[in-house]
């Protein structure tokens, strides 16, 4: 998905337009995750580009794309560009030895 999305239209509320661009996106992954896997792969991955416009986008990680929507959204901006590709991906194992990262409870 390669797509621009206005996020101040003309007659419409900015925070529902946002809204409607985040649902977007999540229905896109959703959607692509959905698809069957290639032979050997265990999960889809994406490449993902976000910014102002097609220019100026940068490669960020897919968790990343929500809060940078809202950032820009904040700033203002009156468009934004966001580039989502589905690529199939195999899990790493975990070095021998290498303990899983704790979570702690503490704050």
């Amino acid at each position: 998905m390669r797509k621009t999305y206005p996020l101040r239209p003309e007659g419409k509320h900015p925070d529902r337009v946002l809204d409607a661009v985040k649902h977007d996106i999540r229905k896109y992954q959703k959607r692509e995750r959905r698809r069957e896997l290639p032979e050997g792969a265990h999960f889809w991955d994406f490449d993902c580009r976000f910014g102002a416009d097609k220019d100026s986008a940068q490669t960020v990680h897919p968790g990343e794309l929500i809060a940078l929507l809202d950032a820009l959204a904040k700033e203002g901006a009156p468009q934004c560009y966001v580039e989502l590709l589905a690529k199939p991906a195999v899990r790493q194992p975990r070095p021998a030895g290498a303990e899983p990262e704790a979570v702690s409870d503490e704050e």
